[in-house]
Parts: C-alpha cells; sequence; structure tokens
C-alpha cells in the first residue's frame, strides 16, 4: 500500500477528504487553491499583477518576484478561508516544480516546502505545463477519463505552444512531446503585437475583442513553414513545430509600409488618458485598416494553430483533443476548432475561462494521480525554469 493510501484508509486518515492545498507562482499569477481528490475545486484565489507589468507591455521577473513574496502568504490565507477548512485537513501540498520565471518559482517552491516540512504533510512537485493540461480534466470530470485512448493536448499560452499525446496508465498520466515553438510562443506574439499597435497588456483579450471589428482577409499573412532539422528528419516535434517570430515581423512591416505609427501613438495617449481602459474605448481610435490588421494576425494565428493540431491528432491517431492555456480563452480559437473538431467526429475540450489562464486549481488535480502513487517530492526539491514535461 502507498503512503497516500495509508494517508487516506488508516486509523487516523479514516476520515480524509483527499484535500490537497497547491500553489503557483510560475509567472505573474500568485495563485493558491484547495481541491478535493482532484476533482473538486473548494477554492481558487488568484492575485493578478497586470496593473504592475502593463506599463512595461510584458512581464518583469524581478517586480513578478517581488510581488510574490508580497502575496503568497494572503492568497493562501484567502484559499483557506474560502475553502471552510484549516491547515490541519490538508492531505498534501503541491506545487509548480516549473518551468517559468526562476524567482517567481522559488518564492511558491520556498513556500511550499517550508508549510509542508511544518505541517508533517507530504509536499508534491507539479509541472505548470501538465497543470493546464488537468484544467481541462478538471473542468469536465468524468467525460474526458482518459482509461481506454490517447488525447492530443495543445497547450498554448504567453510561454508555452505545445503539443502533448496524453495517456492513461495506472494511476499516472504518461506524456509525449510532439510539437513545441521554436521561438515565440503564440501569447507571446498576441502581446507583442498588441503592444506594436498601441494596446494594453495582456495582449491576447484586446486583439481578441477588436478582431470582429475587422476584415480577416484584409492581410494576407502566411506563418514561415518550419522545416524539419536535418538531423533529425522523423521527429514528431520537428514536424509538428511551431513558429511565430515570422508573422511579427510582418505585422511590424505592415506598419511600417503603411505609416500607422502616427495613429498608434494618439491611440496610445488616448488610452494612456483613461485608467480604465478596455478594447471597448481602443475601438473608437482604430481605424479600419487596423481593425484589419488585428483580425487578420489573429485569423493567421488561430488557422496555424489549428492545422498542426489536427494535422498531428490525424498522424498520431488521437481520439480527442484538449486545449487549454491563456490562449485557449480566445473566442476565435474556440470556434474554429469545435468546427473543425466536429468535421472529423474527434471529440475536443477546452477549460472554463477561469482555468485557462494560470492558476493552483489545476496544479491541485494534476497533483492527484502522484498523491495516489505516493510521488513525493523530497524537502530539497528546488525550482526549475527550464523544466520539461514527457518524453519526446
Amino acid at each position: 500500500m502507498s503512503q497516500s493510501s495509508q494517508l487516506l484508509s488508516g486509523a487516523e486518515g479514516a476520515y480524509s477528504r483527499g484535500l490537497i492545498l497547491a500553489i503557483e507562482s510560475s509567472c505573474d499569477e500568485t495563485a493558491a487553491a484547495v481541491v478535493e481528490r482532484g476533482r473538486h475545486v473548494l477554492s481558487s484565489i488568484v492575485a493578478s499583477q497586470i496593473a504592475i507589468h502593463a506599463p512595461y507591455g510584458g512581464v518583469v521577473p524581478e517586480l513578478a518576484s517581488r510581488e510574490h513574496l508580497r502575496n503568497i502568504v494572503p492568497v493562501v490565507r484567502a484559499a483557506l478561508d474560502t475553502a471552510g477548512v484549516s491547515f490541519s485537513d490538508l492531505d498534501a501540498v503541491a506545487v509548480t516544480e516549473g518551468p517559468g520565471l526562476a524567482g517567481a518559482l522559488l518564492v511558491g517552491v520556498a513556500y511550499a516546502k517550508s508549510l509542508a516540512f511544518a505541517l508533517g504533510k507530504p509536499l508534491i512537485a507539479v509541472n505548470h505545463l501538465e497543470g493546464h493540461i488537468h484544467a481541462v480534466l478538471l473542468a469536465h470530470g468524468e467525460m474526458l477519463e482518459l482509461r481506454d485512448g490517447r488525447s492530443l493536448a495543445l497547450v498554448v499560452s504567453g510561454g508555452h505552444t505545445h503539443l502533448y499525446l496524453v495517456r492513461y496508465e495506472g494511476e499516472s498520466f504518461i506524456y509525449r512531446n510532439v510539437g513545441a515553438t521554436l521561438d515565440d510562443a503564440a501569447g507571446e506574439a498576441f502581446d507583442k503585437v498588441a503592444k506594436l499597435l498601441g494596446l494594453g497588456y495582456p495582449g491576447g483579450p484586446w486583439i481578441d475583442a477588436l478582431a470582429p471589428h475587422g476584415d480577416p482577409s484584409s492581410v494576407a499573412f502566411t506563418l514561415t513553414q518550419v522545416k524539419q532539422k536535418a538531423h533529425r528528419p522523423d521527429s514528431p516535434v520537428d514536424r509538428f513545430a511551431f513558429s511565430f517570430s515570422g508573422i511579427k515581423t510582418a505585422v511590424l512591416r505592415y506598419v511600417q509600409i503603411h505609416d500607422l505609427y502616427p495613429s498608434i501613438e494618439r491611440r496610445r495617449e488616448a488610452l494612456a488618458a483613461l485608467p480604465t481602459a478596455g478594447p471597448a474605448e481602443a475601438l473608437a481610435w482604430c481605424d479600419d485598416r487596423t481593425l484589419g490588421l488585428i483580425a487578420s494576425f489573429q485569423r493567421a494565428v488561430v488557422e496555424d494553430l489549428k492545422r498542426k493540431t489536427f494535422q498531428a491528432a490525424e498522424t498520431l491517431g488521437a481520439e480527442s483533443i484538449l486545449v487549454s492555456g491563456g490562449v485557449a480563452a480566445n473566442r476565435e480559437l474556440r470556434e474554429r476548432f469545435k468546427e473543425e473538431a466536429k468535421k472529423r467526429g474527434l471529440p475536443i475540450a477546452f477549460p472554463t475561462i477561469a482555468l485557462s489562464t494560470d492558476n493552483a486549481a489545476m496544479i491541485a488535480a494534476a497533483a492527484w494521480p502522484r498523491f495516489l502513487a505516493g510521488g513525493f517530492a523530497a524537502l530539497d526539491l528546488t525550482a526549475n525554469a527550464s523544466l520539461a514535461l514527457g518524453k519526446k
């Protein structure tokens, strides 16, 4: 019997609820959640740093680490209070080990290790990317159990664009990395294009809100076809690779050719004068050419993600598709992926909008299979900023 089974079925643990407190601090969100048996979210608290990083148009690592130090204790307390539990009720403490910003990760890891040691509770290390995959499973429960097949998971966010073949074996999930970005992640491209055009941060929601007002065929973007590496011609990771630096450069050249800088500066100044400005206010400062550029950019990125995801699913014999990460909240992406999945007769699932972006509930969900298997981390655990998920 594993240590976790003993914890749940022993004399003192006879009434255990399988409660895991999870902590997520991989980037600019300080998050804590209490989840029961990997399925039932009792609380999910997120302290956002958007207002702090918005003036810079992206995350400043030093500022992120400082804010995590400021937020971690109150966020954990809020998660426990909202769940109506105490530290003594917990069965384990889970934390994001990586990948992410080293300093930000260290805040969460150090706190989780100290808490687990003080409480005498098991410590569970979770890969952030695995958490995003489990956000879909958390949202759909038993409907997406993978015991009888395998799924293709697209994790697409500001820092990641990865494809994983996912299988369920015993009490564990097995991951195989079959695709990744070679440069900018999709979400990063959204952020950089939004900044270039004088829009707010994070850029994804702004572009998503403005795109329906433009003509997606007005600018003929062609994403660079990523060539397979000569030394690994048969590697699925290379075959289904993504690259978004090219389209980012294409947007810049379009701005230069059509001299959009004066209108960009006017828009930037107008929005800066409105502390609570959002896409609705930005719309009044966007002409048809700019709206067409925004719509065409989003259409090109979504189409590239869709084409390669479904191509990989067909090639690898995936029986369902899971899409998660911050960009999975994009409305056009959801619509086009659902349409394609329906044509192909493939089940497809997304997390809720709240679970698409970074949160700790998904970390607790991913920690549950490890808890059942007794896969606990040692107290010398440290952050791993470049942690990989699965084999290639």
